[in-house]
Parts: C-alpha cells; structure tokens; sequence
C-alpha cells in the first residue's frame, strides 16, 4: 500500500450508452478523465460525453454553498441507508427496495437512486454502482457495502454503516451547534457596527462640528472611522474581497494549507477540539471498517481521508508507512507528536489483545464526550469575550458623541 499518496481526485460526469443501448449518466471520481473513461469501458459503458464537475457560480463563494449541501446529501444518505437496511433485513429484493426508496424522494436523489436500480438489474454490485456517486456514497460507505456483498450479509453491513453514519452526523451537528451562538453574536455585532457608523454617528456629529468647538480624541477617532466607512467604504470592500481572494488561493496551496492548519493547532482550546475531533473519526471510521472485515491498512487509508488537517493527515501517512514497514501501531503512533498517550496506549493495547474494534468504539465514545466538553469550553469562552468587545465599541460610541456635549454645555 502506498501510504503517502495523495488522495484528491477529481469529480467527472459523464454520459454513457450501456452495452443494452440503454442512455446512462453520473459522476465517477478518478485521478484523470483517461482513467475515468477505462473504468466505465471496464464497466460495459461506452462513453458520449465526460467532463469534469465543477462547482457553479462563483468559485470564491462556492465553498459557502458546499458544506451545506454536502451536509444535506449526508442526511439523505444515512436515512437512505437505514431504509435499504430495514427492507433488506424483512426478505425484500436489492431492485425492489431500491425502486421502493426511490418513490419517497425527488430530484437529483431519486435519479440516483433510480441509476443505482438500473446498475443492479444489469448485474452489478451495490458497491460498484455506489462508487459511480462519490458526491453521496464515500470510500467508507463503498467499503463497507463491499465486503457486505462479499460476506453474505449486506443487511448487517447496511446497518452498522447506519449507525456509523449516525454517530458521525451527530458528532457533526453538536460542534455546529456549540459554535453557532458566538457566529449569529458577531455577526449582529458587525451589523450594529456599520449601522453605528453609517447613519448614527455621521448625524450625531454634524451639529457638532458646525459648532467649531475642537473635539475630544475619542470623538476624532470615532470620526476618522466613520469617515472611512462612509466614503471609502468601495475602497473596504475591495480590501475585503481581495483578503478573501488571497486567503482562499493561500489555502489551496500545500504551504498555504499547512501554515493554517498548524495555526488552528497552536490555539488554546481549538486546537484541543480539533485534535479530540480528529480522534472520534479515525477511531469511529476505524472500528466501522475493521468490524465489517476491512483490513487495517486499508481502514487507515480511508479514515485519513476522513481528516481535514493536513498535518494529521501526513501524520497518519507516517503512521501507514511504517506500519507497512513492519513496525506496530503503537509505536509508529508514538514517533508522531500529533497523538495524545491515550490514543497511542489504547491502539497498542488493542493490536496485543486482539479486540482493536472494540476498544476504539470505547475511545470514540470517550473522546465523543471530551468533544462535547471542549466545544462547550470554548463557547462559554468565545460569549463573554465577544459580548465585552461589543460593549467597549459601543461605549467608546457613546463617550465620543457625549463628551464634546457636556463640555460644550460645561463651558456654557
């Protein structure tokens, strides 16, 4: 196994005449479209069309659109799965449960489901027809459907990949949910701020420069920013635009990406929640895998992809390696600084004992918990901070507009 690879391919949709003349369509992920077109010729498809899939619109705003959507067809996959379960699991045919799913959905799901259907009554596999939407069904819903056909049991596999799913979709939502209350104050806190210094300190201002009185220095600071706003607020935007233009091309450059992964790292209590993160999935993806008989290495190969941070990603890489190698899982985890102890003594107490599945559902669980705590930690922290920062601007609004009238009604 190569561990060091690289695991960024590309999305291709194409359309495709099947070897019955029957007009197909999907996407497919493959390192290039020549290896994308083999595949489908592997498949008895003859391609009519391939192109690369793209994200629509802006390519600046489309990654705000994308973890929605990807969170959305995240959902509608687990419910799909939990409903292929349950029909397989009371004797319904795999054709038959899948055009009976098909009914309760619409739009781009159904086709899916319906192009699933037609793969199966053309022979395929679930698997191999799944793999033809790397959008809806990833590596570990792939593998695990696998070895579920292979083994016999593909309502077994089908449910302990809904729990799975479950667990991960849950892990998901409860750091969304701790980190949504600080967003909606800054960003109310940013609305209040132009609004402040677009309508109200402009009026409140006028009369007192038309007075002729010299101004106090937070009255001229707050003035300065006004002023700013209101008539270089083109010259703002642009700056903004460009920041973000500028951030987001950093981040798709290797040293761009690994400078701002090792910064979130370096923060006290986010970096704590992303490693604890970081650790639920892999031992989550890991015990899913290794319980539905995906050898380890290959288990490992798709939790990395199941991991953000490019430094944990080339940690596990490390890790991959010198596990081919020969060496244990504890000690190729030991050389990395990314692992807490815990971590390390759990993944070599599981390889000696034999019951790796079971201990890492155990860490998951563990590790669920100490996500929950931190992401509470750093909501309770991120509130107040957010919350006096607002007051102080406020405040220094107000002694700006009311320090000039009290020393003009002083001095009268």
């Amino acid at each position: 196994m190569n561990v060091g690879m690289e695991f960024d391919v590309s999305v291709f949709e194409y359309v495709a005449v099947s070897e019955d003349g029957q007009r197909r369509q999907g996407a497919i992920d493959a390192d290039s479209p020549r290896i994308a077109r083999d595949r489908l010729r592997s498949q008895g498809l003859r391609v009519t069309s391939l192109r690369e899939a793209r994200p629509s619109g802006n390519r600046l705003f489309a990654g705000w659109r994308h973890p929605f959507a990807a969170f959305r067809h995240q959902r509608q996959t687990a419910t799909f799965i939990r409903e292929l379960a349950t029909l397989l699991g009371v004797g319904t045919p795999l054709s038959e449960s899948l055009q009976t799913i098909a009914r309760q959905y619409h739009g781009t799901f159904r086709q899916a489901i319906e192009q699933l259907q037609d793969r199966i009554r053309s022979g395929s596999g679930l698997a191999q027809a799944m793999r033809e939407h790397p959008r809806l069904f990833d590596d570990i819903c792939v593998s695990i459907v696998e070895v579920g056909e292979n083994a016999g049991t593909l309502d077994t596999a089908l449910d302990r990949l809904g729990d799975f799913m479950d667990h991960w979709l849950t892990l998901r939502g409860r750091v969304v949910t701790a980190l949504t209350y600080p967003a909606i104050v800054m960003l109310v806190g940013l609305c209040v701020t132009l609004f402040l210094m677009t309508f109200v300190v402009p009026n409140l201002l006028t009369a007192l420069m038309e007075s002729g009185r010299p101004l106090p220095w937070p009255t001229r600071i707050v003035k300065t920013c006004s002023d700013c706003v209101v008539y270089r607020g083109w010259l703002l935007a642009l700056l903004a635009v460009g920041a973000a233009t500028a951030g987001s091309y950093l981040l798709r450059t290797s040293r761009g990406r690994r400078a701002f992964d090792r910064l979130l790292l370096r923060l006290p209590i986010l970096g704590d929640l992303i490693v604890k993160q970081s650790v639920v999935r892999i031992a989550v993806v890991l015990s899913a895998l290794l319980g539905s008989g995906v050898v380890f290495l290959h288990a490992l190969q798709i939790a990395r992809r199941a991991l953000r941070n490019s430094l944990l990603c080339e940690s596990l890489d490390r890790c991959g390696a010198a596990i081919t190698a020969g060496q244990d899982i504890g000690a190729a985890m030991a050389d990395e600084e990314m692992f807490p102890p815990l971590v390390i003594q759990v993944f070599s107490v599981g390889q000696e004992s034999g019951r790796l599945e079971e201990m890492l559902a155990r860490l998951a669980r563990d590790y669920d918990r100490q996500v929950q705590t931190t992401a509470g930690r750093l909501t309770a922290v991120l509130e107040p901070l957010l919350i006096l920062a607002m007051a102080i601007f406020v405040g220094l609004v107000a002694a700006a507009t009311l320090l000039p009238i009290l020393d003009a009604s002083h001095v009268q």
